[in-house]
């Protein structure tokens, strides 16, 4: 009866869990099959929280998942990197166990838009960027960003209800020119000065770190890295105008 216990273990997913519990469940039925059911049981507490933390938690894994097969190969520098982001957010412990999870979950199909629409429902839109902003830290993890990898992200944050603009802006945060400066900040490269400044304010505030603080010190230290990329953009314009 124990090579049946990914099956109940996704069947029990999708009835509490959603289509994101449904994967997961999947996932800790493998590992119930391989394991000592207490031990699978153990991790499975670890990442089914019940809290907003872990509904951020899992849906990453399952989005990860989803992008790192897109172009049809796993790069060990995209491995590196979603193992460095979970040391660092999660420690050692949890990350093990979010790492074994992204093994199985690489194996599985994963219903997108299903999965995309229930995270539109449980998390904000602070979150949901941060979301976007990891997705194209992973597709960017091996030199390159690759373009199946960028339709999956731009067909992700369509269904998680993200507008085209704030899609441009995070994914220019991982190109260096002028222009992509202006699109950060969501504005034409001929706007005035003072609406430059304002759309700095406005983004500055919208992307704020605090934003995203009650996911945990671990997740507002990660946003922290948008929040920077705001200021480089704003610095950038200001210096290729003469702003003071």
């Amino acid at each position: 009866m124990a090579k049946y216990g990914k099956w109940i273990g996704g069947g029990l997913g999708w009835a509490v869990g959603g289509p994101i519990g449904g994967l997961l469940g999947f996932a800790v039925g493998s590992m119930f099959d391989k394991k000592d059911g207490a031990q699978a049981g153990g991790q499975r507490q670890r990442v089914f929280t019940g809290t907003t933390h872990g509904d951020f938690t899992m849906s990453l894994i399952v989005l990860v998942a989803a992008v790192m097969k897109a172009d049809g190969r796993i790069m060990q520098s995209e491995l590196d990197y979603v193992r460095d982001y979970f040391n660092k957010s999660f420690g050692p412990a949890a990350s093990r166990d979010a790492m074994l999870y992204l093994r199985d979950l690489l194996k599985q199909q994963i219903p997108l838009r299903d999965v995309s629409l229930q995270i539109r429902q449980r998390l904000d839109k602070p979150s949901r960027l941060q979301l976007l902003h990891f997705l194209y830290g992973v597709s960017q993890a091996d030199g390159k960003i690759h373009p199946e990898e960028v339709r999956i992200i731009e067909e992700i944050a369509g269904h998680m209800g993200i507008s085209a603009a704030d899609m441009d802006s995070i994914r220019n945060m991982f190109f260096e020119d002028v222009d992509s400066a202006y699109k950060i900040l969501e504005i034409e490269k001929s706007v005035s000065e003072e609406d430059i400044k304002k759309a700095y304010r406005r983004m500055a505030n919208k992307y704020h770190p605090d934003k995203v603080s009650y996911l945990g010190e671990d997740i507002k230290k990660a946003a922290g890295e948008k929040f920077r990329k705001v200021k480089n953009a704003y610095d950038k314009i200001k210096k290729e105008r003469g702003m003071r």
